[in-house]
């Protein structure tokens, strides 16, 4: 058995986890391929930027909608099923749709559809977690996001194809790939999966009760949101990282392009680089810092760590004549800070949303979670596309403020997790 704690357990995985987490680097075969040209591809069809941030904010009400019918719809059809059949809606559909756009109206319509990833994300979770002992569940979060780090080195195909073929052209061709390799991720996951102990269960309690019935239940399991101080204060800090990185995946390669001058080749480099240093990180420093009791001290580090790489893309001065040896050295530690605090804070908000949830309800809270989530930070895509559209560095002036937020939340309200508690008794 591996020494390194992160490899012994990924050794170790068993049933819906080992699915789950070996089946994610092919995202990165698909969807992580072509997510560094997204912007910059709509920006080339004549999209401004107010717009892409209209499609961000229309696409999060759309996850709104998705995701509150997210726990009903895995509950009535399990959680393995519901994986299935809204990844295929949710993934394989749009990819079609954006392999062929010809304008704005197309990628709101992607938008729209992609919404209900939201569907599948809290079946997918559940699928993920509950078979697993609570101890493990911040280590899979950390492999679910090792596994999707690990595509990068097929970025330079990316990088290839666009010196190539053009822009364009070698967005739609990725497009169509990420079409073909998700579609054949969602069937071997179905196939290697299994339907978990609580989804047998929720299957056999919701047989026969209506849609409706099942929502106006909701108002039962809010109660258990609100009556648990963890609950919230999970809710609040989550809601904070997810503004951050829907700002980050919407503008960031856009500030590189257009801002720094980056040649659109070069694009799909800066995440390959950012995600080869967070498996570094995931493998050496994050599970020495997260293996305590308290999560409090790793998530403040987190915070900080961000907050940093979000300050220093602000004051990296443009060239007009190009960008400079500094302004990649500069990129590159950006891009060092990013790992480490976007790495960190991922598993350890994933996991204390997941710690704090009930167990019995844990579809149908985590819908409400997400929802509460994603009503929040609806508005920053459009807000940061205002911003974007007067200055390209603006964005990251408001993530900024809002990891500062993160910091006050962190240090002053933070609630002991279910697992801290085993942990000390």
């Amino acid at each position: 058995m591996p020494r390194n704690p992160m490899l012994a357990s990924l050794v170790g995985l068993t049933g819906n986890a080992r699915a789950s987490i070996w089946t994610e680097p092919l995202w990165g075969l698909s969807m992580m391929l072509v997510l560094p040209y997204a912007s910059v591809f709509m920006l080339a069809l004549g999209v401004r930027d107010e717009q892409i941030g209209l499609i961000a904010t229309v696409s999060m009400v759309s996850q709104v909608g998705f995701g509150l019918l997210g726990g009903v719809i895995t509950d009535k059809l399990g959680r393995r099923t519901t994986t299935a059949v809204f990844d295929l809606v949710a993934w394989s559909v749009p990819c079609l749709v954006w392999a062929f756009a010809q304008n704005f109206w197309w990628f709101l319509a992607a938008a729209v559809i992609n919404g209900s990833w939201q569907v599948t994300q809290n079946s997918w979770d559940c699928l993920l977690v509950e078979d697993a002992d609570r101890a493990e569940i911040p280590r899979l979060y950390s492999l679910v996001k090792v596994a999707g780090d690990c595509s990068a080195i097929f970025a330079p195909i990316a990088a290839l194809l666009v010196s190539q073929y053009g822009l364009e052209p070698a967005v739609r061709i990725l497009y169509l790939n990420a079409f073909v390799i998700m579609t054949g991720k969602i069937a071997i996951l179905y196939r290697w999966s299994t339907e978990t102990a609580t989804g047998r269960v929720r299957l056999e309690q919701t047989r026969g009760v209506s849609t409706w019935r099942l929502l106006a239940q909701y108002r039962g399991v809010l109660g258990l949101i609100l009556h648990s101080r963890g609950t919230i204060f999970s809710l609040a800090l989550s809601a904070v990282v997810s503004a951050v990185a829907l700002v980050n995946a919407t503008f960031w390669q856009v500030a590189v392009s257009q801002h720094l001058g980056v040649p659109d080749p070069l694009l799909p480099f800066f995440p390959m680089v950012r995600s080869v240093l967070s498996v570094v990180l995931f493998f050496t420093l994050i599970p020495r810092l997260t293996h305590v009791i308290n999560l409090r001290r790793p998530t403040l580090w987190g915070l900080a760590g961000y907050l940093a790489g979000q300050l220093l893309l602000v004051v990296i001065p443009a060239n007009t004549g190009g960008p400079t040896a500094q302004t990649y050295a500069l990129l590159g530690v950006c891009l060092l800070l990013d790992a480490f605090g976007a790495g960190i804070l991922f598993m350890l908000t994933e996991s204390l949303v997941a710690l704090h949830v009930d167990r019995d309800e844990r579809s149908r809270v985590m819908a409400i979670q997400r929802t509460c989530v994603m009503l929040a930070i609806a508005p920053f895509g459009w807000i940061s596309g205002w911003l974007s559209s007067m200055d390209r560095t603006w964005p990251f002036l408001l993530t900024s403020a809002l990891l500062v937020l993160g910091v006050v939340l962190a240090a002053r309200f933070w609630v002991t997790t279910h697992h801290e508690e085993v942990a000390v008794a």
